[in-house]
């Protein structure tokens, strides 16, 4: 396995990150095995685990912890907080207050005394960027953190973070983790080259497009039984990803590769990804993508990839990516009646 910097913070981190989203009640419940797909990721040299609090509502960062006793000073660790963890409107968020509280949960449940990577799961319009980081910061200087991130941000707030940080001498995020697949290359217009420019490391998730690059969601066929088909209806039926996926999967074939090898390696060829995470739910899942770590696709194939996924666009909808509330909200968008017209 070769290693990259993260970022510019020297800390050298492995291109496949292990993405624990699928351990626990939400993906595989087995703890057992959970554990066992870890360990079979580090011994094949992945030394990047991710992870956050909402995951199985705690349960995929147990898992972790149990995995990682006796490994813990040779995993470079990381985990998320934002989304919902209970009913309290509290329990959630971008504020001191939660993310304070929240940290010390996770490190309980990871069972140790840091996190390499805490990162933010997602925006939050109601909180002050200047709160977050200088709370992440007093949590840095405790010892508890070693760098900071984000996911999933416009590149409008990626900016304003870098802005707030530099001005207000607060550490300032390190990484961003944002979507990226063959169906969804949207961040190659602002978001990557923005990272590029910060020193930002890029761990990109869902590079097989929430399954959707494995083969198994097909044009005309019965849809797969699948959690995510469930939670993601109209993402995984729509008839653009799947028109696209028809035509990716002969230029696999062509080229003697598994879909999902081709494209976990179209994403590790531009210069602004750091790691993609990979989120196996069961040993096979892991063994497949392992076995395509030394993929290395060609100019031409690439181009054939630009042919039937322009640069830069995204195929359809991502319904798991982050909306602002202007999008969300009407009435952000509409003035109020009197005064639409031009005259």
């Amino acid at each position: 396995m070769r290693y990259r910097t993260l970022g510019k913070t020297g800390i050298k981190v492995s291109p496949f990150c292990l993405g624990a989203m699928m351990f626990g009640a939400a993906g595989n419940p087995d703890h057992d095995e959970g554990v066992r797909i870890i360990h079979k990721a580090l011994d094949a040299g992945i030394n990047f685990i991710d992870t956050a609090d909402a995951y199985s509502r705690g349960e995929s960062e147990e898992i972790v912890g149990k995995a990682l006793k006796g490994r813990r000073d040779n995993v470079v660790l990381a985990t998320k907080a934002h989304l919902p963890m209970g009913d309290d409107p509290n329990q959630q968020g971008n504020s001191r207050r939660w993310l304070t509280q929240e940290l010390d949960a996770s490190l309980r449940r990871l069972q140790t005394d840091h996190v390499d990577l805490y990162q933010i799961h997602r925006p939050a319009p109601d909180t002050d960027i200047e709160e977050t980081l200088s709370a992440l910061t007093d949590l840095m200087r405790a010892g508890k953190i070693r760098a900071i991130g984000s996911s999933t941000f416009p590149v409008s707030e990626i900016i304003e973070a870098q802005w707030v940080a530099e001005r207000r001498g607060l550490a300032r995020f390190r990484t961003e983790q944002p979507p990226y697949s063959i169906l969804n290359r949207g961040i190659e217009r602002e978001v990557l080259p923005a990272c590029e420019r910060y020193g930002m490391g890029a761990m990109v998730w869902s590079p097989l497009a929430m399954g959707m690059l494995t083969g198994r969601y097909r044009k005309g066929q019965p849809q797969p039984d699948s959690g995510r088909a469930r939670r993601f209806p109209t993402q995984m039926s729509d008839e653009r990803r799947l028109h696209a996926v028809e035509q990716l999967i002969p230029l696999a074939e062509e080229a003697g590769l598994p879909l999902t090898h081709m494209a976990l390696a179209f994403v590790m060829a531009h210069p602004g990804v750091t790691s993609a995470i990979i989120g196996p739910r069961r040993m096979e899942h892991l063994d497949d993508l392992l076995a395509g770590a030394e993929v290395r696709l060609t100019d031409e194939i690439l181009d054939r990839i630009d042919a039937i996924v322009p640069p830069g666009t995204d195929v359809g909808p991502l319904e798991a990516a982050y909306n602002p509330p202007a999008i969300l909200k009407a009435v952000l968008r509409r003035r109020p009646m009197a005064d639409r017209a031009a005259a």
